[in-house]
């Protein structure tokens, strides 16, 4: 697989990331849909052989069993050296509360290191932006956990474009460690994002680390059929709401793209991705083989102008969402 730098880091990462948030104790966090530790490692060691180097997961994905589990089949299937493993922090866990003050910082840190059976993670990454803690308190903590070697570089996740301004002015003012990433929602029916992130993005070396590249899985099946998932995620509607129609019109250009090429809607939608030049690694999630295996195949589809165009032309604006 081939592998691209991390925005400006000496980081060489795979072009495709997978997303560990599928991976976790049923029984712990708020997503029932989760698959437990013997489920979870066929598929990170299937990465893995992939050419995957590329990991994500987050401290609050089922209160901490997704690091726990990544943690130990990294351990057993690869060498250290050889991965690129990025977590977050912001979210609530049993034993932590939300935000991204100086003390959950230092301590969810250590926590995951700990979960993750690691002295240091490539990339930690604040999960949202914490509008009840000064911004320079949170920064000023990030750098010490770089500088402690705690993390290797620090990247940011869904905000605005005027609050990441604001948090690498202050960087790059204050001496402290920079963002190298961001991770945005970024999707055919959801494209907001190339409106003023993204131009940012690439003014200032940022890699774009798009999550939900499929929209929960919406691009990847006809419309209104739903799934488990579907049926029993709170997130979803949350994201794609209020713009239905328009969505539905887009998901119909995807699929005639898809059967004009003989591929399917999944490899479509992260082509179109993966032909964007801000776009270092889209974030998937696979929790069947199979299915993995198509998310990877999304690698050797090519999409000519007209095929782009067909794909961006239905697109109206929408509200901008994901920031919670």
């Amino acid at each position: 697989m081939k592998t691209v730098r991390l925005g400006q880091t000496d980081l060489q990462v795979s072009r495709l990331c997978l997303g560990c948030m599928t991976y976790g104790d049923p029984v712990r966090g708020n997503h029932a849909w989760t698959l437990p530790e013997e489920s979870s490692r066929p598929l990170i060691r299937q990465a893995l052989e992939a050419g995957i180097n590329f990991f994500d997961t987050a401290n609050s994905y089922s209160d901490g069993s997704s690091e726990e589990i990544l943690g130990r089949a990294l351990k057993d299937f690869a060498r250290r050296d050889d991965v690129v493993v990025a977590t977050k922090v912001y979210f609530p866990l049993s034993n932590l509360s939300q935000g991204l003050s100086r003390q959950n910082i230092l301590q969810s840190i250590d926590d995951s290191l700990t979960r993750l059976g690691m002295e240091h993670v490539d990339l930690l990454q604040i999960h949202r932006w914490d509008y009840n803690t000064p911004i320079e308190e949170t920064l000023q903590a990030l750098d010490e956990v770089v500088r402690q070697g705690k993390a290797r570089y620090i990247g940011a996740s869904s905000m605005h474009a005027a609050q990441f301004a604001q948090a690498l002015q202050l960087q790059q003012q204050n001496g402290w460690a920079r963002f190298v990433s961001m991770q945005d929602q970024y999707n055919l029916i959801q494209r907001e994002e190339e409106n003023e992130m993204h131009p940012l993005c690439q003014r200032e070396g940022v890699a774009v680390l798009p999550w939900s590249p499929l929209a929960r899985g919406k691009l990847t099946r006809p419309w209104d059929e739903t799934t488990a998932r579907s049926v029993s995620d709170n997130v979803m509607e949350k994201l794609y709401t209020g713009s239905e129609e328009n969505d539905a019109a887009i998901a119909q250009r995807l699929a005639a793209v898809a059967d004009d090429k003989g591929v399917t809607r999944a490899q479509v939608a992260l082509a179109w991705l993966l032909h964007k030049p801000v776009v270092t690694a889209p974030i998937i999630g696979a929790s069947r083989e199979q299915q993995f295996a198509e998310l990877v195949k999304a690698l050797e589809v090519e999409l000519s102008a007209e095929e782009i165009a067909e794909l961006e032309m239905a697109y109206q604006p929408h509200a901008a969402t994901g920031f919670e």
